[in-house]
């Protein structure tokens, strides 16, 4: 049901831009993020198979002939954005996660758009952490890795109920072990289609000194069009050279990052390596990452010495727009 779907993300972009979403507190579980195979934040090894498109290097791959005049209209001048930290009046910011157990019992789950979502039960623990917090009025996804049955659940606009069921705006349910997507012309709990979680900064991966996957980051105005994997668009602008959902980006070769935080470099370097893509409307260059405690949020704000004159659109082929 294409007009309610696109009615909603276009608020959600408004949201958005006001600042509300991850840029409160992350609540739920214990603070302090496990390192373990289960709990907040825990290590976990590459999702998807190797051959999956986040997992894709693209640091070889051909420039869009359109990468300059699209750049330009994103804003070439403007800040690149670490949209995740620390601290943040007084919390941790971004996008937090769970790892839960084969057992972990599973609860039932309403949509509000149960015609675009996987109907549950999905295994969501009582005090799953929420994006932003228990209180937050923005985006509140809700992110569970099942380590048992090897399978990826997400929800947007996630609220408990007493009774111990959720509702949720949308749902999706992503086996990681299979390449499949969504439906054709389907969101997720993301305006793309696309899985949120592979696209994380995440803490584990940056502290190991690689990070093997394309990122995940938004911008304000996108085409009314997607490319693959994403699936879903989430605006009425047919400018051609607005980004389609699922665009991807790279940091350009030439950019010198041998005088960033070695942490930070590890960031960088898979810029330049897997990219970026185009998942939500949003404040534009603002790259998506796990709310953590253990960020080192000085280091990090060296990533706003980024403009988006430094990155350049990996050519893209097979866009949706019809």
């Amino acid at each position: 049901m294409e007009i309610p779907s696109l009615t909603r993300r276009l608020l959600l972009g408004l949201l958005v831009l006001v600042g509300c979403g991850s840029d409160s507190p992350s609540g739920g579980l214990d603070p302090q993020p496990g390192s373990g195979v289960s709990g907040l934040n825990a290590a976990l090894p590459q999702l998807f198979p190797a051959s999956n498109p986040w997992n894709q290097p693209v640091d070889t791959a051909q420039i869009d002939p359109n990468s300059d005049a699209i750049v330009n209209l994103i804003g070439t001048d403007k800040s690149f954005h670490p949209d995740f930290g620390a601290d943040w009046n007084g919390g941790p910011f971004g996008i937090p996660y769970v790892v839960v157990p084969g057992s972990q019992p599973q609860v039932a789950v309403s949509f509000d758009y149960d015609d675009e979502s996987d109907p549950g039960p999905y295994p969501i623990p009582p005090n799953a952490p929420i994006e932003g917090g228990a209180s937050s009025s923005g985006d509140r996804h809700v992110l569970i890795v099942d380590r048992g049955a090897w399978k990826l659940y997400e929800l947007f606009s996630a609220y408990p109920r007493a009774d111990g069921s959720w509702h949720a705006g949308s749902g999706a349910v992503f086996d990681l072990s299979s390449n499949a997507l969504r439906p054709a012309g389907w969101t997720s709990a993301d305006a793309a289609g696309l899985p949120i979680l592979p696209g994380l900064v995440r803490y584990d991966e940056v502290a190991a000194g690689t990070i093997a996957h394309a990122l995940r980051f938004t911008v304000s105005r996108t085409q009314r069009a997607y490319i693959a994997p994403a699936r879903h668009w989430a605006s009425s602008d047919v400018d051609p050279l607005r980004p389609p959902m699922g665009m991807r980006v790279r940091l350009k070769a030439s950019f010198n990052i041998s005088r960033y935080p070695a942490r930070v470099q590890v960031i960088l370097r898979a810029l330049k390596q897997y990219g970026m893509v185009v998942a939500d409307n949003g404040s534009d260059w603002y790259l998506s990452g796990v709310a953590d405690t253990r960020w080192n949020d000085s280091e990090l704000n060296t990533l706003k010495q980024l403009k988006g004159s430094d990155f350049e659109v990996v050519r893209m082929q097979g866009i949706v727009n019809h």
